[in-house]
C-alpha cells in the first residue's frame, strides 16, 4: 500500500464494534495491520451514521436489543467524535457528480458510496478499507480487504 491514509467503510466499522459480526476477526486484523503500518484511518460522518443504523437494526433482528447501548459505546470508543471527518455537507455540492458516478456504474456504486469515493478523491485518499467489492469499480480507489494487502504487514 503506497499511502499513509485510508478511509474506513461502514462494514469494517460495524465489524470492529460487533464481536458477533462475521467479519469481526478480519476487521480487527485489518485495523491492527493498518495501524502497525502507521496508516492514518479516516472515518466519515456518513459511515458512522450508517453504522449506528446497522448495529441498531441488527441488534433488533437478532433479538439482542439489550446490547445496543454496549455496541454503540463500542462504536464510539473506536471512532470518537473528534476523529470523524465531516463530509455529508458536501453532498449538495457534489450531487451532480454523485449521480453521475452512480449512473456510470449502473447502480453498483450507490449514493453513499459515491459520496465517500468523491470525498476520498477530493481529500487525496486513494485507499478504502472495505469488504464491499463495489468499490473495485471506482478507478481512483484501491480497496483493501485483507491484512496481507497492507505493506509492512508481517506476512506480506
Amino acid at each position: 500500500m503506497a499511502t499513509t491514509t485510508a478511509c474506513i467503510d461502514t462494514n469494517v466499522v460495524v465489524a470492529l464494534a460487533d464481536a458477533q459480526d462475521k467479519w469481526h476477526t478480519r476487521a480487527v486484523a485489518l485495523r491492527d495491520a493498518l495501524l502497525a503500518a502507521q496508516t492514518e484511518l479516516v472515518y466519515y460522518d456518513c459511515v458512522i451514521n450508517e453504522a449506528i443504523g446497522v448495529i441498531g437494526r441488527r441488534a433488533e433482528e437478532q433479538r439482542r436489543s439489550d446490547q445496543f447501548s454496549r455496541l454503540l459505546d463500542g462504536l464510539l470508543a473506536i471512532v470518537p467524535e473528534q476523529n470523524i471527518t465531516w463530509i455529508a455537507t458536501s453532498a449538495q455540492r457534489l450531487f451532480p457528480s454523485i449521480a453521475e458516478l452512480c449512473r456510470q456504474h449502473q447502480g453498483r456504486v450507490n449514493f453513499h458510496d459515491a459520496l465517500m469515493a468523491l470525498a476520498c478523491r477530493e481529500l487525496g485518499i486513494s485507499v478504502i478499507v472495505s469488504f464491499d467489492g463495489d468499490f473495485d469499480h471506482v478507478g481512483w480507489l484501491e480497496r483493501i480487504s485483507e491484512p496481507l494487502q497492507i505493506q509492512g504487514h508481517p506476512a506480506s
